[in-house]
């Protein structure tokens, strides 16, 4: 899959011919080595000032790109999706450089668990600078030192399982299976964050994609994590919710170990509680 960093890089140059254009890096699966057959590449362009739908068209048109969307400003991002003539896919996210200097303050100044400031952390935090390398070593910089505040909130938010979990047993009697599997996966979801806290993790995908590659990272973790969470979706739903039972207390033990100020007799009980 090399041929895609080295198209990344071809691209990379239509767009800093741009003077506006400050850094551009290389982000998502390619920019980790995680990418296989499916992968797209990802660029993320910091503008000095907002760039207009020509500065963003020209790169494409020299590209000989057919553009697959195209969406105006919002959410503090302009992105655009586009094949290659020869069928690479490019995603393209752009930020004012003083947005991302921004959402990288909130999550590492102010603990702000908000998944998509944390997925834009990972991006500068793993990526490959492709052009404007001093300020995206500035921004990796301010990266390096995970805070110890934000895992406890990633904890706090993420132990809160919610009452649907409480109904499990019901649901699974019902089979009442749609609403019963989409617990389980918005539970799994909820420990995934946990463990991204605990490891001192920025969260990459706001589903956690990637989850085999991100738990072979994680040195805090229950043992067999991969194959029980792929088990718990693909096994017998009574099986399936007694494992995920065990997996949420032994994931609570490890809390415990390391901040026990966070598990209350209160919390455990919520947690054990089946209705």
């Amino acid at each position: 899959m090399q041929h895609l960093k080295h198209k990344a890089q071809e691209i990379a140059q239509f767009y800093t011919q741009n003077p506006k254009v400050d850094s551009l890096l290389l982000a998502g699966s390619i920019s980790r080595n995680w990418q296989d057959e499916h992968s797209d590449i990802e660029l993320h362009i910091l503008w000095s000032e907002p760039p207009t739908d020509e500065d963003r068209l020209a790169p494409i048109k020299k590209a000989t790109g057919s553009i697959l969307s195209f969406h105006p400003y919002e959410e503090k991002e302009w992105s655009e999706a586009y094949l290659t003539h020869n069928g690479v896919k490019l995603e393209i996210s752009s930020f004012l450089t003083s947005s991302v200097e921004r959402f990288v303050d909130d999550v590492v100044v102010k603990y702000e668990s908000d998944y998509d400031k944390q997925c834009i952390a990972a991006s500068f935090y793993h990526g490959e600078s492709l052009y404007g390398e001093e300020k995206i070593n500035e921004l990796k910089h301010h990266l390096i030192q995970y805070p110890v505040e934000l895992s406890k909130v990633m904890i706090l938010e993420n132990l809160h399982l919610g009452n649907r979990w409480n109904n499990r047993q019901a649901l699974l009697e019902r089979q009442d299976w749609l609403m019963l599997y989409s617990v389980i996966c918005e539970v799994q979801t909820k420990l995934f964050g946990i463990l991204f806290g605990l490891n001192k993790m920025y969260v990459h995908h706001p589903s956690f994609k990637w989850m085999k590659q991100s738990i072979h990272l994680m040195s805090i973790k229950p043992v067999n994590l991969y194959e029980r969470m792929a088990d718990i979706l693909t096994g017998k739903p009574e099986s399936s919710i007694k494992e995920l039972t065990v997996l949420i207390m032994e994931t609570a033990a490890l809390v415990e170990e390391r901040f026990p100020e966070l598990i209350s007799s209160e919390l455990k009980n919520r947690l054990e509680y089946l209705k």
